[in-house]
């Protein structure tokens, strides 16, 4: 094979090579500024990183060297890094953003067909976090492409539940790449920290610049579907998602005692207070199957009461004036809680564990509704 035939074969073996955290081919993204081979088969690559230290440099140089191997007629490999300048640094994050160079958050714009949903609850200790790992695991199980995003600024627990809770994030000037952990996108405070123990103590208008920049400075990529995991309660952070997110869908997480269901009722009303739909409610630790050790028999046990979720999707579909169904009544399970101690969601450890089954099932009827552009808020403005 001549020079020329072998240079355009690298080029192509290379154009198959992905950046680890954009997952885009690196000869798409510019990364590759030579390539060059002599008369005896040997190839020079560089390879430009986004950013000085790149914590993935040796994962793409594994990955380059490993790709080019198979090319027939190459006899060895001289593999040069360099570093982005500035301007390249701007053409890569103008064309992550779809040529848009101006900071806008992409779930907001018209035709965006990313599903949204806001993970609510009007108290904490209701297990709304592990609901949101769980639904999204289930979901990128499927096939689709999932990100998650930790709203829950004080509170933070999704990092520890999926094992990334000493995970760097990278930056490349002011745009952030997510963690990808099983095929997720996840971001969140915690990642941003300087360490696990320092405590976030912010305000109203920072709390929004926060949001702001976790939805329109991260790279999200185009996602099937983003989990919000929310505060509980009614606070600054579910308000200015309303305006930021004004297409998303909430679900509002609940626990049987009537106590929980009524401030889980205060949070589905003010989804509605910034137009955003209540999509349904989800009951967690309904109840307890308890298996005799005697007997074999199995009995369910209502620990903490009954009927909450019910009570709360019937109040709300009066309120709302539309239908909100309680989508999954999600039995006590202690595996729940260790797996996600252990970082790994329990839809991925055992699938066929009850709590498990019920959000599968959910995720299995969140994926099947056919939802497209029919009731979103379009823009009416003409150019």
């Amino acid at each position: 094979m001549s020079e020329t035939n072998l240079v355009q074969a690298v080029w192509d073996v290379l154009a198959r090579v992905n950046d680890p955290e954009i997952h885009r081919p690196i000869t798409e993204l510019g990364m590759v500024e030579k390539v060059e081979v002599d008369e005896t088969g040997q190839a020079f690559v560089k390879v430009l990183l986004t950013i000085t230290g790149c914590p993935m440099r040796g994962t793409i140089e594994h990955d380059v060297h490993a790709a080019l191997q198979g090319v027939e007629g190459l006899t060895g490999l001289e593999l040069e890094f360099g570093v982005m300048s500035d301007e390249q640094r701007s053409a890569l994050k103008t064309q992550l953003r779809g040529g848009v160079r101006e900071r806008e958050i992409p779930f907001s714009r018209d035709g965006n067909l990313t599903q949204v949903l806001l993970i609510a609850s009007g108290k904490g200790g209701v297990g709304k976090s592990s609901v949101t790992v769980n639904l999204a695991q289930a979901i990128a199980a499927r096939g689709k492409k999932v990100g998650i995003l930790d709203a829950d600024i004080y509170g933070h627990s999704i990092p520890p539940m999926l094992g990334i809770a000493d995970a760097d994030v990278t930056g490349i000037d002011d745009m952030i790449l997510p963690v990808t952990v099983s095929g997720m996108k996840v971001i969140s405070v915690g990642m941003l920290k300087q360490s696990r123990e320092q405590v976030i103590a912010w305000r109203g208008p920072i709390l929004d610049r926060a949001l702001q920049q976790f939805l329109a400075d991260v790279y999200w990529g185009d996602l099937d579907y983003l989990l919000v995991d929310l505060p509980p309660g009614t606070g600054d952070v579910a308000m200015s998602l309303g305006t930021k997110l004004p297409n998303a869908e909430v679900i509002v997480v609940t626990t049987p005692q009537q106590a929980a269901a009524e401030v889980a009722e205060r949070a589905g009303t003010m989804a509605s207070m910034v137009e955003q739909k209540v999509l349904g409610v989800v009951e967690n630790m309904a109840y307890l199957d308890f298996t005799a050790p005697d007997t074999g028999h199995t009995y369910r046990i209502d620990l903490f009461g009954s009927g909450g979720g019910a009570r709360v999707a019937e109040a709300l579909t009066l309120r709302l004036g539309y239908e909100v169904p309680l989508l999954a009544e999600v039995p006590l399970d202690a595996e729940m809680s260790v797996a996600g101690d252990s970082g790994v969601p329990l839809v991925a450890t055992d699938a066929s564990r009850p709590a498990a089954a019920a959000l599968d099932e959910l995720a299995e009827r969140l994926i099947a509704r056919k939802r497209g552009l029919a009731g979103r808020k379009l823009s009416l403005m003409v150019n």
